[in-house]
């Protein structure tokens, strides 16, 4: 086990976008580092949050169009503005908003910014960011460039010398578009400097930032423009299978995600080169990491891509063994977490304790089967991670509500009748548990019902939009988490 996980500590679980703030979203300002700032005063030592690579229109972070860049709708735009990339803003309510909608033309002239009244010295970091990642960024931004220039339109709709990369096609792209490429670069330069700044912070503060990665990537994305040979695609490039689970706790016809499936025997013969390099940007920008959907490290539902529901799939094994000995040779004994939700056979257990890894605890799954059921908290070990709930569950309170009599009976005998509400009870379940690591989503720390869930799997609209505002974390929800982290030693 790795030492930042042998350890107890508490988390909480919240994306940057929930962040408050002007705009729709919350981005890397000043209001990230203020829940850093939380965090510290609460004792709590871990910070969640989705992925943050750049999403497709539908916003969700786990369809991205990169594997390895940032989203640029975090970026934080009064940090130009203090650089002197970008004139002052207007600081009314109105003006703060209205920057927020056009942030992707304030980046763009702050790029213009930087090329004229930046130092030497951030020119110079700038050059060396882009070599530095340039093993991914130079075709990432390409890919963005073209695909802006064909109103995101997928790779696979290009004209055929680009969809192919012909390399004089390519060549030409990059002249023609070198403006904007370069622009693009310099969007993911000052992500990762935003973002690694947070994380110095964080550091400063005693805060671990825990990151996700999604097993899959889109179709649409560069890495899959880039490297076909990674995915399983027939000769013209199209998909032939895509990924999914499924039926189950959360949908009768499963999910069919519609992600690409890996090319199991490539990746073998390069040694698992691009999932190593996968790993090493987000090991740069997180303390800890959570493999989602890690079951298709050992099987995975394989649908064939003319089906509408994820019904008609198989099971496909994976060489998992083989890549976590690739990862663990790479970079030794790294804090990576299990996702080991939903189905899951003894080979996933086997894989995962194999490699000694932590796996996840649902307290909202907790109650229902008897006492064999093993997300009752009797059942964990230390080495695992324990939730009232995740992104992808209703809030606590919102499950709470939707109980009948019966469910709620058994759960309060299971917790020894507390005095406490039911929601204040699971969360207090959660951190006494032996788990080293409980992590509370901010919604469970609020109170917050239904309306306030994050997402709802199988469903595409209303989701990735929750924000929380600093009004909802009243001083006494505030005192009874530093409470109750300090009252079972996480702190």
């Amino acid at each position: 086990m790795n030492d930042i996980l042998n350890k107890r500590r508490a988390g909480i679980l919240l994306h940057i976008t929930s962040l408050p703030g002007a705009g729709d979203k919350g981005d890397l300002g000043q209001e990230a580092y203020h829940f850093i700032n939380f965090l510290h005063d609460a004792g709590v030592t871990v910070w969640q949050t989705l992925p943050l690579t750049a999403p497709h229109e539908d916003g969700s972070p786990y369809q991205c169009l990169s594997a390895h860049a940032g989203n640029p709708a975090l970026i934080n735009i009064d940090w130009l503005v203090s650089k002197g990339w970008l004139p002052s803003l207007d600081n009314s309510d109105e003006g703060r908003v209205l920057a927020e909608a056009n942030k992707s033309d304030l980046l763009t002239d702050a790029f213009f910014g930087f090329s004229e009244h930046a130092g030497q010295q951030d020119k110079d970091s700038f050059e060396h960011f882009c070599l530095e990642k340039g093993f991914w960024l130079d075709d990432f931004s390409l890919f963005v460039a073209i695909r802006n220039q064909f109103n995101q339109l997928c790779w696979n709709q290009w004209p055929e010398p680009l969809k192919e990369r012909e390399a004089k096609a390519i060549k030409d792209a990059r002249r023609q578009l070198k403006t904007e490429i370069q622009s693009i670069k310099f969007e993911q330069y000052v992500f990762f400097r935003q973002w690694l700044e947070l994380k110095a912070y964080a550091k400063q503060k005693e805060v671990l930032l825990f990151g996700d990665i999604p097993i899959f990537v889109s179709y649409d994305s560069a890495d899959v423009w880039t490297h076909r040979d990674v995915f399983k695609l027939d000769e013209s490039g199209e998909m032939f299978v895509v990924a999914g689970v499924p039926p189950d706790y959360f949908s009768a016809t499963g999910q069919r995600w519609g992600n690409p499936h890996y090319n199991w025997v490539y990746l073998r013969k390069t040694g698992f080169a691009w999932w190593i390099e996968r790993l090493q940007t987000q090991l740069e920008l997180f303390d800890i990491l959570r493999i989602d959907h890690f079951r298709g490290l050992e099987a995975a539902w394989e649908i064939p891509a003319n089906e509408d529901t994820a019904i008609n799939g198989v099971w496909v094994k994976a060489p998992g063994k083989a890549l976590l000995n690739a990862i663990k040779i790479e970079f030794g004994s790294i804090p990576l977490i299990a996702e080991d939700l939903g189905v899951i056979t003894p080979e996933v257990e086997e894989l995962r304790d194999e490699f000694n890894l932590p796996g996840m605890k649902i307290l909202q799954f907790a109650f229902g089967g008897g006492p064999d059921n093993p997300y009752l908290p009797d059942h964990y070990v230390k080495n695992c991670v324990v939730y009232t709930g995740t992104h992808d569950n209703d809030t606590t309170l919102g499950w709470c509500e939707k109980l009948n009599e019966g469910e709620r009976s058994y759960i309060y005998e299971y917790l020894g009748y507390p005095s406490i509400s039911l929601n204040c009870a699971l969360i207090q379940a959660a951190l006494a548990s032996v788990a080293n690591l409980a992590v509370i989503p901010m919604q469970d720390i609020m109170e917050l019902g239904s309306e306030h869930r994050m997402n709802t799997p199988g469903t595409t609209e209303g989701n990735w939009n929750w924000r929380f505002q600093w009004e909802q974390l009243s001083p006494e929800r505030a005192a009874r988490l530093a409470h109750l982290v300090q009252l079972f030693n996480r702190s």
